[in-house]
């Protein structure tokens, strides 16, 4: 029962208008977690996640087995907020072969002479397996309305590039994800939820190691100046592309091994959810089988 309500706690109702400020980035996601306490959450956190790991190897398996659905998960958050780390613990458990990631950077040429959705449709995972996207086609309504000056190179039709404009991304990407539902995929998106202090003092870790400057650039704290209208584009997106079939899931990113254990929870659940089972054979191969393991016991 706590499983689910954490769950629904961290889903955006569809039709709901998001503030940001009402999500904890902490470890408190329901007031039954606050009781317990940080160390007896973070404590819990590192056993569910074990657990969770080895539910999703098996529940991959079975997606792989049926080949029916496929999975998308799609991983938006600011700089420094564990995006990476989170795909590296969550799918550790995960059989590589079942498994693709992508990273989306700055579109190139080609994918400019395309509409914004093109390069990511390219992307999506085939049936029986799990795709995450780090970085997405929401880059569009994100750091593209953050940054308008970055529609100049997307070649579009005149017109205004006003609140219309954007609902028009937002129902595109609605109309979109709708498509892929129908058809087996299963979305799940999640944004990682860093307040601003747990990012700089992330940035400053990275900067003191020198093993970690890699990790750290100057446009992210250039990006860091534009905090608060990241915050509004995010509201805004939230607000109008948390679906019934696709829904986002806030997820309080300040403790990385809560973070992740949630963000696995979700996912176990969701391919649970499906209800999948061991594929059956027909009489015929059954028949082949047996005939197979009487030569086999005959050698």
């Amino acid at each position: 029962m706590l499983r689910k309500k954490i769950i629904n706690a961290l889903r955006v109702p569809p039709g709901q208008k998001v503030r940001l400020k009402d999500y904890d980035p902490g470890w408190a996601v329901i007031p039954e977690l606050e009781e317990l306490g940080k160390d007896v959450v973070k404590d819990r956190a590192r056993d569910a996640l074990a657990q969770n790991l080895a539910e999703l190897g098996e529940a991959q398996e079975l997606l792989y087995a049926n080949d029916i659905y496929s999975v998308l998960i799609v991983l938006q958050a600011m700089d420094a907020a564990g995006k990476d780390g989170t795909i590296k613990h969550v799918m550790s458990g995960v059989n590589p072969q079942g498994c693709q990631v992508f990273s989306f950077k700055s579109p190139s040429p080609e994918e400019l002479d395309h509409n914004f959705l093109w390069r990511y449709m390219r992307a999506l995972p085939e049936r029986g397996r799990i795709g995450i996207f780090n970085r997405s086609y929401y880059e569009d309504v994100l750091v593209v309305k953050v940054h308008p000056e970055f529609l100049d190179r997307q070649k579009l039709p005149p017109g205004k590039r006003d609140e219309d404009f954007w609902q028009a991304r937002y129902d595109d990407i609605n109309r979109f994800e709708r498509h892929l539902v129908r058809n087996g995929t299963v979305i799940l998106k999640f944004f990682l939820n860093i307040s601003k202090e747990e990012q700089r003092g992330r940035f400053l870790e990275r900067m003191e190691n020198p093993e970690k400057h890699w990790k750290v650039s100057p446009s992210d704290m250039a990006e860091r100046g534009h905090w608060k209208g990241y915050m509004k584009a995010f509201e805004d997106a939230f607000s109008a592309t948390s679906t019934k079939w696709a829904p986002w899931y806030i997820i309080p990113a300040d403790h990385k091994t809560i973070a992740r254990a949630l963000v696995a929870d979700v996912i176990v659940s969701a391919i649970r959810g499906l209800d999948l089972k061991p594929p059956t054979v027909s009489a015929e191969m059954r028949k082949a089988l047996a005939k197979a393991r009487e030569q086999l016991l005959a050698e």
